[in-house]
């Protein structure tokens, strides 16, 4: 089937919200130390209409032990990132990643000083 052009603009496509570089540096950079220490193992990725998503998996079949979300709607309210547990529940929420993440950090300071 051949689609003509009639001159008005394609449909709206709605923009998807994405992880920018440097962000995805910081959140790589802890995920390649909790890798070394053995606690993660695999990851995914998703870009919604409202939210980035970075999720983190001790293996690849199972459901995420972490998520990092990014809602740029919640940057002037509680913050645009959050790190949230398996339960669901809220671990950290803030405006600045570094700062989100340090939640995890812990967890990676915990396993390696358990040896």
């Amino acid at each position: 089937m051949n689609v003509l052009f009639t001159g008005s603009a394609p449909p709206h496509i709605p923009e998807k919200v994405a992880f920018h570089r440097t962000e995805l540096g910081v959140i790589l950079g802890l995920y390649g130390r909790m890798v070394a220490a053995g606690e993660w193992r695999d990851y995914g990725i998703s870009h919604l209409t409202d939210v980035a998503i970075f999720s983190v998996f001790r293996r690849t079949a199972e459901f995420p032990i972490y998520r990092i979300e990014k809602r740029p709607k919640l940057a002037a309210k509680q913050g645009q990132y959050a790190v949230i547990g398996m339960d669901g529940r809220i671990l950290k929420r803030g405006h600045d990643l570094k700062t989100v993440l340090r939640v995890l950090e812990r967890k990676l300071i915990r396993a390696v000083n358990s040896d």
